[in-house]
């Protein structure tokens, strides 16, 4: 049975909510984890377990990117079977008790045979089997950890979405405001931004059906389709009041990751924020499958413009895939311990830096704040651990721990446990367990450059952020770089570091032993 393993993030009910209420985080509906395929070869996280009651949500708006079609299947090269428990090291005693014991094992199966169908057979209304066998395998895993979770057939496509950051469909974002649907924006580059979509459009129509009071999710399940089919859409244009017939490609989206501060006026994104003084601004938003590829090529960008500072922000950021964390932390280390894993029927795993392609002689400041987690909190550490970097902001949201995903029903539902923790280069977890309110969890910020932003600060950052996703076209669109409402203030700090940074990236900075 193929076997993958995670690492979690943020709670996908949260992301979900933020998607919902703020429209700034592209990624479709409940879709949001770290992956390592294969027992030796990756690990991914998910999301921490509930989210403060300050979570910036703004409850007025409800989107869903109307992109998800067609998901690309997750890569089944490098996904070997379950391993065996010799070859993973020394497995805990008690590992494999239950099920030697074919007796105790199969009185404890019956007993769980026997009570599903009394429920089926004699409860007082009839219960869908499919449901109850569901509830049956929940319940067992909230016996566990947090991270431990049932995905469901119906779940696992969103879920391979989520993994890979690209699916089929026409590149927009939408939302639903007076039973109407809005364009809150195309993505650049997409068949959308090229048939002329803008911020701010009416979706009057899709394929001759009306969408007024159109549930939105009937929304996006109607826009989606196999790449390479049309649909057309009839579109409302409010800076003119003209409308016109939009007929569409679909195509395979790939969601960007790798954003800047501003746009430029072709859309794209404008990487260097200071460009006095050569600072780069690169926010990352999630750990997906091409990150490290596009954090790559606006590093080098960066570079050829002679840039003299970095600032890689990794706030909101619920993590991604394990392997990609370790590609950003290897993308600015030479050298040294970037992350290693332990588990009591796992064998312990690390990671190395490579000198190869790394980029090393401009100093660096993360962002990070509360809901920063697990591959956000790997590469922070890393960073910090090594001198390379200074941390700003507030203390990380404490996702230490590992899950294996394991394929059920030939691959369309899963199992994700909880096997091992991961640890980072200074030997230490930053785990954050269940009733934990002070210790050692988390990133803190460095000595000096913990910057803590209110709830209200919280949310307008959100709002802010969301403004500059937006690709702007005739339809009235707030501009926030004419918006004075919000300050940043950890943005504010880490440019002041790097405005009066030494040429060397480690000078200055507080001295840490790492383990090697």
């Amino acid at each position: 049975m193929p076997l993958r393993r995670f690492c979690p993030a943020l709670p996908t009910y949260w992301l979900v909510a933020l998607v919902a209420g703020a429209g700034w985080f592209p990624v479709p509906l409940g879709a949001q984890d770290d992956t390592r395929h294969g027992p030796a070869a990756s690990a991914a996280e998910e999301a921490p377990v509930a989210p403060p009651a300050a979570a910036p949500v703004p409850p007025s708006t409800q989107s869903s990117p109307a992109t998800v079609t067609a998901p690309a299947p997750l890569d089944s090269s490098n996904r070997p079977e379950s391993p065996d428990p010799a070859a993973a090291g020394a497995p805990d005693e008690a590992a494999g008790t239950l099920l030697g014991n074919s007796e105790e094992y199969y009185k404890w199966l019956s007993l769980l045979t026997d009570a599903i169908d009394q429920i089926d057979r004699n409860y007082v209304e009839p219960i869908d089997r499919d449901e109850l066998m569901k509830a049956a395998i929940e319940g067992v895993l909230k016996k566990l950890d947090p991270y431990s979770d049932y995905i469901s057939a119906d779940e696992f496509d969103d879920f391979r979405v989520g993994v890979d950051s690209e699916f089929g469909g026409i590149g927009i974002q939408i939302t639903s405001l007076n039973d109407q649907l809005r364009v809150i924006s195309p993505l650049v580059g997409t068949p959308a931004y090229r048939a002329g979509m803008m911020a701010g459009d009416r979706i009057m129509a899709i394929d001759g059906q009306l969408t007024k009071g159109m549930p939105l999710a009937d929304a996006v399940k109607r826009m989606k389709g196999r790449a390479g089919t049309d649909l057309t859409l009839t579109v409302l244009h409010p800076h003119d009041g003209s409308s016109e017939d939009l007929k569409i490609t679909r195509e395979v989206i790939r969601v960007d990751t790798v954003l800047g501060d501003r746009r430029n006026k072709d859309g794209s994104w404008e990487f260097m924020y200071d460009d006095t003084a050569k600072i780069g601004y690169l926010r990352l938003t999630a750990f997906s499958k091409h990150s490290d590829e596009e954090l790559r090529a606006a590093v080098e960008s960066l570079a050829k413009r002679a840039m003299k500072g970095l600032i890689l922000d990794l706030r909101f950021n619920p993590g991604g895939l394990l392997p990609t964390a370790i590609s950003v932390s290897d993308l600015f280390l030479s050298a040294g311990r970037i992350v290693s894993i332990k588990g009591r029927n796992v064998a312990e795993e690390s990671w190395d830096a490579r000198p190869e392609g790394t980029y090393a002689d401009f100093p660096m400041a993360v962002l990070v704040n509360q809901y920063s987690a697990s591959a956000s909190e790997i590469v922070a550490a890393s960073l910090q651990d090594h001198k390379r970097a200074v941390i700003v902001g507030q203390r990380t949201w404490g996702k230490g721990s590992v899950q294996s995903v394991v394929d059920l029903k030939g691959g369309r539902s899963a199992l994700k446990i909880t096997t091992a923790t991961y640890f980072r280069p200074s030997g230490r977890n930053i785990h954050r367990f269940e009733g934990t309110s002070e210790g050692e969890w988390g990133v803190d910020p460095t000595e000096g450059f913990e910057v803590k932003l209110s709830e209200r600060e919280t949310g307008l950052l959100v709002l802010d952020r969301r403004r500059r996703d937006v690709v702007a076209g005739k339809n009235p669109v707030e501009d926030p770089a004419t918006s004075t409402e919000f300050q940043d203030r950890q943005l504010a700090r880490a440019l002041d570091y790097l405005r009066a940074s030494p040429a060397s990236p480690a000078a200055s900075l507080p001295s840490l032993d790492p383990q090697p």
